[in-house]
Formats: C-alpha cells, sequence, structure tokens
C-alpha cells in the first residue's frame, strides 16, 4: 500500500473515531439519564438501583450497533424527503434497532449463563406492548436531536454546525437580521 493509500486509511480511521465518540458521548448522556430516573423511582420504593456502569457499557456497544448500521446505510430511505422524515424515520428505525440488539444481547447472555429462554428475555418497558412502545417512543424522542443536528451539519458542509455550536461568534454577525427577513 502506498502511503496515499496510509494516509486515506489514517484519515478514515481518524472520522471513525471521532464518529463513534460523537455517538458514545450522545447515548451516555441518553442513557445515564434513563439509569438515573430508574434509580430515583426504585429508590422512593426503597430499592436500591444504581448501575451507571451499564449505562457506560450500553452507550459504547450501541454506539458501536450505530456505526456499522449506518455503514450499512441503514436508515437512508427517506433520505429524497424533506429533512422532518428522514430524521424521525432513522430515530425510530435506530430506537428499534437498540430495543432489538439489547434483548438479543440479554438472552444470548442468560443462555450463555444456562437460564432459560423465557428466563433470558429482558423486561423492555414492562411486560406489556403499552410498555415496549413508551420505551421505543422515548427512545424515539431521545434519538431526534442527534439525527436533526447530524442531517443538518451534513447540509451545511463539514465543521460548519460544530464551529456554529462550539466557536465564539463574530460581535459583528450578532445584530445583523437574517438574510431572508421581510
Amino acid at each position: 500500500m502506498n502511503s496515499e493509500g496510509l494516509h486515506h486509511l489514517k484519515e478514515r480511521g481518524i472520522e471513525e473515531i471521532r464518529r463513534f465518540l460523537l455517538m458514545f458521548i450522545y447515548l451516555y448522556v441518553v442513557f445515564g439519564l434513563f439509569v438515573l430516573n430508574e434509580s430515583l423511582v426504585l429508590s422512593e420504593r426503597h430499592l436500591s438501583f444504581a448501575p451507571q456502569g451499564f449505562a457506560l457499557i450500553n452507550a459504547a456497544v450501541m454506539a458501536k450497533v450505530m456505526l456499522i448500521a449506518e455503514n450499512l446505510k441503514l436508515g437512508r430511505r427517506f433520505d429524497h424527503l424533506p429533512l422532518i422524515w428522514p430524521v424521525a424515520y432513522m430515530a425510530g428505525l435506530f430506537a428499534l434497532v437498540f430495543m432489538l440488539f439489547h434483548a438479543i444481547e440479554r438472552i444470548g447472555l442468560g443462555m450463555v449463563a444456562g437460564r432459560s429462554l423465557a428466563d433470558s428475555m429482558p423486561h423492555i418497558g414492562g411486560t406489556t406492548w403499552e410498555g415496549k412502545l413508551t420505551v421505543w417512543a422515548i427512545m424515539t424522542i431521545s434519538l431526534l436531536p442527534f439525527f436533526a443536528l447530524r442531517e443538518i451539519g451534513q447540509i451545511m458542509g463539514e465543521g460548519r454546525l460544530w464551529r456554529l455550536m462550539f466557536h465564539a461568534r463574530d460581535a459583528s454577525t450578532l445584530s445583523r437580521p437574517p438574510a431572508d427577513a421581510a
């Protein structure tokens, strides 16, 4: 492999790590808040529950699942429609992927531990379909900002949204009305 090929491979690796870290941080915040909420609800019933480590591990695993799914172009079906549709579709689809992957992971771990399939099934949202649908809806809503910002950033061009969000703005642009204002 020539030096240009190695340089391209290095750049692609750095970009994958950057994407993974952004996904991981976002998912860790979301999962961490879910765990915090669950621990607060259970503490009211005098039950102990504080697996923040699970939020960290799940965020890392789900960020990797998300990277793989994106590299397989999962969720790109509605890219030609107005932005709200692909964003909503990807949020809902990835919420479902996360729930399915979590179930498969729990079943696999349970089977390895010698438990039956029924005993290994996770109780995502409880035992009712309403509970499962509620968890899916909460996860979908939680993923909307991630996908919206990512899609807007891609449309704006590499690094522009990041600069707008995290770099100081020029004082001369703060008082100027938008270009399309009447």
